[in-house]
């Protein structure tokens, strides 16, 4: 993996670009398909109930969600374009107090940018924090810096790189 990119051009938005060690495909499908071995679910989660897994539905319209230890979902948004192995759009739907509003639709663009046969730019914008109202600006803060997209993006680099190598 190499270093993580922001860029702040656009204040109602968040961006964040890293290059991964791994083909586009299994960038993908690390992504999508396994999104709970690399989402940090003990700190990162909304439910009552501990978090065991998270994931994505494979399809335009699915949820993506979280699954407490007690079997509950907590859903976390919905899948808003669906373009494998290239290009996902999320709605992000958990509000400033960290509990979901299926009303809120902030949008999370990921982009799987093959730049040979074992590297893949991975881009993410958080977009429309805008709808964050007053607290615009401390929500964008939390996605930029605090609760870091960036961070979450090197913690799925470290294992889709580590299941390219196997």
């Amino acid at each position: 993996m190499t270093g993580i990119a922001a860029s702040t051009t656009d204040p109602n938005s968040v961006r964040k670009a890293l290059t991964v060690k791994a083909p586009q495909r299994v960038a993908w499908r690390v992504f999508t398909e396994n999104l709970g071995s690399w989402w940090p679910l003990h700190v990162y989660r909304i439910g009552k109930s501990a978090a065991v897994d998270a994931f994505i539905e494979p399809f335009a319209g699915g949820r993506w969600y979280e699954r407490g230890e007690d079997g509950s979902d907590c859903q976390w948004g919905s899948v808003l374009t669906w373009e494998p192995p290239s290009r996902l759009v999320l709605s992000w739907d958990i509000d400033a107090n960290w509990q979901y509003d299926p009303d809120l639709k902030t949008e999370i663009e990921i982009r799987f940018v093959s730049e040979s046969s074992d590297v893949t730019r991975v881009e993410l914008e958080h977009r429309k924090l805008d709808r964050y109202g007053a607290r615009h600006e401390e929500m964008r803060r939390i996605f930029d810096s605090e609760g870091d997209w960036g961070r979450l993006l090197a913690m799925f680099a470290a294992r889709a790189e580590g299941a390219a190598a196997t």
